[in-house]
């Protein structure tokens, strides 16, 4: 089972990289960007097959580690 987990700044939080983005694209000619986010995509190979299982233990993983849930969130997705 792949488990991918999305890690993004929560609303409000400044996300200078997302900006610096957004500003590169419009240099570059790609006037039709208003706004850029930045996060990152976590995909891990799980052994077993309870998905409920599953989602629970990631969770886990995420509030343990791999995201910083005071100024992050988080969404996972699950893959057979």
């Amino acid at each position: 089972m792949i488990a991918r987990v999305y890690v993004g700044l929560k609303p409000g939080v400044l996300d200078p990289q997302g900006r610096t983005i957004a500003h590169s694209l419009n240099d570059l000619g790609f006037d039709e960007v208003q706004d850029a986010k930045q996060g990152k995509v976590i995909e891990l190979t799980l052994s077993g097959d309870d998905r409920e299982a599953a989602e629970a233990r990631v969770k886990e993983m995420c509030e343990t580690l791999l995201a910083n849930t005071v100024i992050e969130s988080y969404r996972i997705e699950l893959d057979d």
